[in-house]
């Protein structure tokens, strides 16, 4: 096990990058302002599920392949841009009206929000470059097996980042809030919402490896 002062400093970095809104926290703020907090929650599990994806594949060393191989790289960065543009599109093509806050969501829509948050993380090479380069930074041999210690960063990466995802989601359930009281404007959204999803898609397309 890490060091309690290993863990601390881990923490404080952690703390430091998490506070800077990316791809994630604006799919999750997107999420609960067109659906409402619920899905804006169920949105930020989804995401943070795939953050401990991503510790799995770190632990286990398969985010060395994203790192060296720029094929593998490519493949799973064009498959996370090509799934947010599916997201914009199908956000764009619906033209039912939107559910602004329903806490009686469906299960299954519910599942399908879990899971598009998810794939979205998961489909983020970055994410495990990130693990890749700052995680091994705090792994000290001497404390124990790299794997286990890279387990128990993740477990606190993914347990803050999920803090700052709830803030989001409850955030954004205010705003849907505030939709729902304008119905004019709720019914333009949908245009706002594949946009946000479209040039998410097209910004993981167009990013290089640097």
């Amino acid at each position: 096990m890490p060091q309690p002062h290993v863990l601390a400093l881990f923490t404080a970095a952690a703390i430091a990058l998490i506070v800077v809104p990316g791809p994630n926290l604006l799919y999750i703020l997107t999420r609960s302002v067109s659906q409402g907090r619920r899905a804006g929650v169920i949105s930020a599990f989804g995401v943070e599920t795939g953050t401990l994806v991503h510790v799995a594949a770190a632990a286990i060393g398969l985010s060395s392949l994203l790192a060296t191989s720029a094929v593998a790289f490519d493949i799973v960065r064009y498959a996370g841009a090509a799934y947010l543009v599916y997201l914009g599109v199908r956000a764009l093509a619906d033209r039912a009206p939107l559910d602004l806050g329903t806490e009686a969501a469906p299960p299954r829509a519910l599942a399908r929000v879990f899971r598009d948050g998810m794939l979205v993380n998961v489909f983020n090479p970055k994410v495990a470059l990130f693990f890749l380069a700052f995680l091994p930074q705090f792994v000290d041999p001497a404390a124990g097996p790299p794997a286990m210690q890279i387990l128990v960063f993740g477990a606190i990466m993914a347990s803050l980042g999920l803090a700052m995802d709830l803030t989001f989601a409850f955030g954004g359930g205010a705003v849907s809030a505030w939709l729902r009281r304008r119905p004019a404007i709720a019914s333009r959204q949908r245009f706002a919402v594949g946009g946000v999803y479209l040039s998410m898609g097209a910004a993981a397309a167009l990013s290089g490896r640097h």
